[in-house]
């Protein structure tokens, strides 16, 4: 992913779905270690739920 369309990924997980940034920093950790992609890891690990995961990769999809 681009670095701009990173950005506003990033800030549509804030802003749309009102995810800490803490919690994304400790995905983006976890993403670096095991190459899962972002938004599996952060359903995997509690941080958001089905639905919001289901927003996450409709988003992606028009990114």
């Amino acid at each position: 992913m681009r670095p701009k369309t990173y950005a506003k990924f990033v800030r549509f997980l804030k802003e749309e779905l009102a995810i800490s940034h803490d919690s994304i920093a400790m995905a983006e950790r976890y993403s670096q270690q095991k190459t899962d992609p972002l938004p599996m890891l952060l359903w995997q690990y509690g941080l958001i739920t089905l639905d919001q995961l289901d927003r996450i990769y409709d988003w992606l999809e028009t990114a």
